[in-house]
């Protein structure tokens, strides 16, 4: 693949970070920076393939103007000097006790960033934090967190039929998809500030269980059946930062799925505060994108 001089420039400034700058953006602007961090290999094949799945939603923000994207593969990156001029943070990775944005004290580094107003989102299992290491941070920066034993993760097809008035829903049309799509988060207290935007009402029976791990059933789950969950939220900081969560992202085929698709796309460049189409942001994937940059993996 060729570059243009611009293009292998800025590859160049960043080492073995993937830099994308699209072409037809002014010399004399100033584009924003997404940032983009997939994790390690996890999983078996097809699930968890953060590696492809972020180079693949990369691919898919090539001609959105006044965007520049960069991206590290397999993990935080050891020389993260990128994010101290980034817009906005992607984290597609494994949460949990070895989420890369909390280990090595990174809590504090990435404190100062949101402090400054940059953008976070956090995608799939990457909304997940222990309770004391990490959530009080994360209610801070993204609205809400997945809290073990508190929130659940069955696999299961929400119906998502009605979006609210918001950019991240920009052209985004009813769907429904199977995924691994967590609920019951831990979120802030009332609310404050978020909005959701994929909402849908689990069965009794996706209540009832069996969740991935721990099977489940939770009491407290199955005592709130017929209310509504959000398994995408936005919110708005004091800071001036923008934050992102999203429940999605354990099958890596459904990045086929324009919507499905779409309605993340929307939402990378919304935390880095590039202006939404109103029609959302356009992409096309094909079987052969979905295949390529797959993690080695064993056979399940």
């Amino acid at each position: 693949m060729s570059l243009s001089r611009r293009d292998f420039i800025a590859t160049a400034a960043v080492g073995t970070a993937g830099l994308h700058l699209p072409l037809a953006l002014a010399a004399d602007e100033k584009p924003k920076k997404l940032v983009m961090i997939a994790g390690t290999p996890s999983h078996g094949p097809g699930d968890h393939e953060f590696n492809a799945g972020v180079l693949l939603l990369d691919k898919c923000l090539k001609d959105v103007k006044g965007l520049e994207t960069v991206v590290f593969k397999n993990g935080y990156p050891k020389d993260d000097s990128a994010l101290d001029t980034a817009d906005g943070i992607l984290c597609f990775a494994d949460g949990g006790g070895g989420h890369p944005l909390i280990r090595e004290k990174r809590l504090e580094r990435i404190g100062k960033l949101m402090a400054k107003g940059v953008g976070l989102m956090c995608a799939h299992y990457g909304v997940e934090v222990p309770k004391d290491i990490g959530a009080v941070e994360f209610r801070e920066w993204i609205g809400g967190c997945y809290e073990n034993s508190y929130s659940c993760n069955p696999m299961w097809k929400p119906e998502f039929t009605e979006f609210p008035k918001h950019p991240i829903a920009n052209g985004v049309k009813p769907f429904s998809i199977r995924d691994e799509w967590y609920f019951n988060m831990r979120f802030r207290d009332d609310m404050k500030a978020i909005t959701p935007i994929l909402s849908a009402k689990p069965s009794d029976a996706v209540r009832d269980g069996p969740y991935v791990y721990p099977k489940g059933p939770y009491k407290h789950i199955q005592e709130n059946k017929g209310r509504s969950e959000a398994m995408m939220w936005a919110v708005e900081r004091t800071d001036g930062g923008r934050g992102v969560g999203f429940t999605g992202g354990h099958i890596h085929r459904n990045w086929l799925d324009d919507n499905f698709r779409k309605v993340v796309l929307n939402a990378l460049i919304w935390i880095c505060k590039v202006e939404v189409p109103k029609d959302g942001v356009a992409s096309s994937v094909s079987e052969d994108d979905i295949n390529a940059n797959l993690d080695p993996k064993k056979k399940k």
